[in-house]
């Protein structure tokens, strides 16, 4: 390998790059995934002003630690990293694949980056990836909104597999909350699989895809691009490959993210946990969804958990693309092959 011509890495390695960084990140974020899952659930299809389980994301997250134990803030950490490899591997790995072979198509010249194809490769990549990933992310947000704690009030068993109504240990809540949202008591994720598939079969595990879908399409859209775009513009205030320039251009990302797929985001929860019993579902699709959300609870029903969701996505963001930068030069640097590469057609 010539030093004019830096090795670069194949699909598959830059899709373990990804997975790695991701999965390094979601450690560090996963506590803030579940107080925005919960927060997201709080109040659900209710009108402004109805009582609340929480008021705030360290509210959830105190009440958690306390009723459940602090392992509880952690729900669903073992299924989020299995989704980060399928989720973020192909995020980060196809996407530069996507970008050069759109531009190719196009004819415009691979090794410059396009707006338009870079948020078309970003789409595409996120949308593959949110249906390998659709399983896990399922069964995540279902152990994440699971408050044992709850069932336990209302003397319900915490080992039973079936979904049960959420409802606030405070009695003047209980009949207000007897009907929705839905908890889902799994004992682990394979068993959260298992009961699934057992279930509902294949399709159940694939229910609320299209919501996965369009989230993950708008946030991978904006993602990478915005990414590219602040890295580029900030690089002349930088020293080459400074780390600050990374957490410059990653924190820019976040914000993007956070604003594009937010209210995708709230729809996805919901679709994921409510009820799998005939005539009691909330929602017959995603945008049926957001239209209810906002029908019932405002506008600012769709931004519910947006704060524990930044502090999620804004850390989540800069680890995920600095790990990723770090293994991808280290591996390019080492000229690390991490598997055989095909030879290409």
């Amino acid at each position: 390998m010539s030093s004019s011509s830096p090795y670069q890495l194949s699909a598959l390695e830059g899709f373990v790059s990804g997975a790695l960084g991701a999965c390094v990140a979601v450690t560090f974020t996963n506590p803030m995934e579940v107080a925005k899952t919960r927060l997201q659930l709080d109040g659900e299809l209710r009108s402004k002003g109805s009582p609340k389980a929480y008021t705030n994301t360290l509210d959830v997250l105190r009440k958690t630690a306390r009723s459940e134990g602090f392992r509880a803030c952690q729900k669903g950490l073992g299924a989020a990293y299995t989704y980060q490899f399928a989720l973020n591997g192909s995020r980060l790995g196809f996407y530069e694949p996507l970008r050069q072979s759109i531009g190719s198509l196009s004819g415009q010249d691979p090794s410059k980056v396009q707006l338009w194809s870079s948020i078309s490769a970003g789409a595409l990549s996120g949308v593959i990836g949110a249906i390998l990933g659709n399983p896990l992310f399922l069964v995540k947000a279902r152990l994440q909104a699971y408050s044992s704690a709850r069932d336990s009030a209302l003397g319900k068993s915490t080992t039973n597999s079936k979904s049960t109504p959420v409802i606030s240990a405070n009695p003047q809540m209980k009949s207000s909350f007897s009907t929705h949202p839905t908890q889902h008591a799994y004992k682990s994720a394979v068993d959260g699989l298992h009961q699934i598939f057992k279930a509902e079969g294949f399709k159940g595990l694939m229910r609320g895809v299209d919501a996965a879908m369009m989230r993950t399409a708008m946030g991978s859209s904006v993602q990478l691009p915005a990414y590219n775009y602040a890295k580029t513009n900030l690089a002349p205030y930088f020293s080459p490959d400074s780390f600050w320039l990374y957490i410059a251009s990653s924190s820019f990302s976040g914000l993007c993210v956070l604003g594009a797929m937010q209210p995708a985001d709230t729809a996805l929860t919901r679709m994921y946990n409510q009820s799998n019993q005939p005539g009691k579902r909330l929602y017959k699709n995603p945008i049926d969804c957001l239209w209810k959300t906002v029908q019932i609870e405002g506008f600012t029903g769709l931004y519910k958990g947006s704060t524990a969701h930044f502090f999620r996505i804004a850390p989540h963001t800069i680890i995920t693309l600095v790990a990723n930068e770090a293994i991808s030069q280290w591996c390019t640097s080492n000229s690390l092959v991490l598997f055989i590469n095909l030879p290409e057609k």
